[in-house]
């Protein structure tokens, strides 16, 4: 596979070396102590790195494939998703066949945590976990690199300025997603779109779904599309850690045409993507998309009524709709009082006032806007309604 050295994921053969060289990394073992200890890694950061590393050592000791890298981390990914979320539910996984490489598609709503949580589904159904697109503007440092490519990330080459090389990369990407599921056997996720959904509003880019046919122009769309076994999923949170941040961003953007990151603002949205209370979170994962779909625009209208038609809602989203200046009162959405019991209807009120009484009252309308939408969406799929 030398034609995707630049940006495919580590092989069985490199895990020891490349774990060797983590336990090395001083930038690396830096992050590890500041996450670890976050009070004390500026006084004893000096003390502590040496006893990090050596831990480090320890717990890698052993490890000579992907897979049981995947099974170390395992119990640390369970914790995460146990200490900031109130459980995790899936759906459609039955209908995935073992043996069968897939290509998942799926919305994007938090940096890390979409593919992880996919990952843990999958992982717990005993299938096989995809192969992780992930953009190369995340990877500023070679340990983050290092990191993502032992678990089963590909780079996806998105800070090239010309149009050349965002052709060529294009074209290196669609060979080898379409390498990795038909020679490899070996799935892939994706997200639907480049960049997080911030408003909430989830669609596809039909230029993603061109891409997997651009190394095989030679063939009819559908056809190249029927083969690589695509499944739209739904990511569903009951609540965003970022909304905040996202709300921000939304408004300024709104007021100024523009909004530019602060230095190190990717590190802090993992950071609390990670961590951040989410209350419930849902995947569905759709039914298999087949060959009937002649161009990019017809598939991406079809995915997007799978993942919005199946996206999980919950109470805070019936009650964002009902405070939305744009809700549309021809879709007779319901309250959300009369979905769900009232005392969790009241958890959900509470939990999204704070988040509301958080925001600056310029930002809370954009605030509204992540919750509200996919109600929207939702409720125009059910309705036969264009979205």
């Amino acid at each position: 596979m030398g034609e995707f050295e630049a940006i495919r994921p580590y092989d069985d053969a490199e895990v020891p070396a490349i774990l060797k060289r983590l336990c090395a990394d001083e930038a690396f073992l830096d992050s590890l102590t500041r996450f670890r200890f976050p009070r004390l890694a500026g006084p004893l950061g000096w003390l502590l790195k040496p006893v990090i590393a050596h831990r480090l050592r320890r717990v890698c000791a052993g490890i000579r494939t992907v897979g049981q890298l995947q099974d170390k981390i395992e119990p640390y990914v369970d914790r995460t998703i146990e200490h900031a979320t109130d459980g995790i539910s899936y759906s459609g996984i039955d209908r995935l066949k073992s043996g069968r490489a897939y290509l998942f598609l799926a919305n994007h709503r938090d940096i890390v945590m979409d593919p992880a949580f996919v990952n843990y589904a999958l992982y717990h159904a005993r299938l096989p976990t995809p192969r992780i697109a992930i953009g190369d503007n995340l990877l500023q440092k070679p340990f983050v690199s290092d990191l993502m490519r032992l678990n089963k990330s590909f780079i996806v080459h998105r800070s090239l300025s010309g149009r050349r090389e965002k052709l060529a990369a294009f074209q290196t990407l669609s060979a080898y997603i379409n390498h990795s599921i038909r020679q490899d056997g070996e799935s892939i996720w994706i997200a639907q779109a480049e960049g997080r959904a911030k408003d909430g509003d989830d669609r596809t880019d039909s230029a993603i779904l061109k891409m997997f046919h651009m190394s095989r122009k030679d063939e009819a769309f559908g056809e190249v599309i029927g083969e690589l076994g695509l499944i739209p999923v739904a990511i569903s949170y009951e609540y965003d850690p970022c909304d905040k941040a996202k709300a921000r961003e939304l408004q300024i953007r709104a007021s100024t045409g523009s909004y530019s990151k602060a230095p190190g603002e990717d590190d802090a949205s993992i950071a609390l993507g990670i961590t951040g209370y989410k209350g419930r979170v849902h995947i569905h994962f759709a039914e298999e998309i087949g060959s009937g779909f002649a161009d990019a625009k017809l598939l991406a209208a079809e995915v997007d009524r799978r993942i919005l038609g199946n996206y999980r809602l919950f109470p805070a989203h019936y009650l964002a709709y009902a405070l939305w200046a744009e809700r549309d009162a021809s879709l007779g959405v319901p309250l959300a009082e009369e979905l769900f019991p009232a005392a969790e209807v009241e958890r959900a009120r509470q939990e999204l006032q704070k988040r509301l009484d958080a925001c600056s009252a310029e930002q809370r309308p954009y605030l509204v806007l992540q919750y509200a939408t996919p109600v929207r969406n939702q409720y125009r799929v059910k309705a036969g309604l264009p979205l």
